[in-house]
């Protein structure tokens, strides 16, 4: 889940090995099976662009995990994402003590570093996602990667 263009079909294509040369905008949604480890994940790619955003919420049941992609390096569409002041520092220490993540205490988060052009950083995400999936969950609250 992210803003238009952020770079999460990009990132499915990646997890999937697929080409990742020509890119087209998600229209609704994609859905790809994607090992990580050995946890096979269902992964749900929903549209961002502003139209398709009021229905997010109606993909939320029965999801184990939530990925929100932003695109750090598209600084003007920050307002978008509520996180202006946040996203400017480049450290996610810093990031989840704005968006208050360290209060979160039901259910372990973690802001991972990436690329997604250059699929930097996913692999790290995805055994951070399977290690929680394999531990039902059983984990330190709250983890950043720098």
């Amino acid at each position: 889940m992210g803003l238009d263009n952020a770079g999460k079909t990009t990132i499915l294509k990646k997890l999937a090995s697929e080409d990742v040369t020509h890119i087209t905008p998600t229209q609704g949604f994609n859905i790809k099976s994607v090992m990580a480890d050995d946890v096979r994940l269902n992964v749900w790619d929903i549209g961002g662009q502003r139209k398709i955003r009021p229905y997010w919420k109606n993909y939320f049941d029965n999801t184990d995990v939530l990925i929100y992609v932003i695109d750090s390096s598209d600084r003007k569409r920050f307002d978008e994402t509520a996180m202006v002041d946040l996203l400017t520092s480049a450290k996610a220490s810093e990031i989840a003590g704005g968006l208050q993540l360290v209060k979160i205490r039901d259910r372990s988060w973690q802001i991972q570093a990436c690329s997604a052009l250059s699929g930097e950083g996913i692999k790290d995400g995805m055994e951070w996602i399977s290690k929680n999936i394999k531990n039902d969950g059983i984990i330190k609250q709250g983890q950043t990667s720098e």
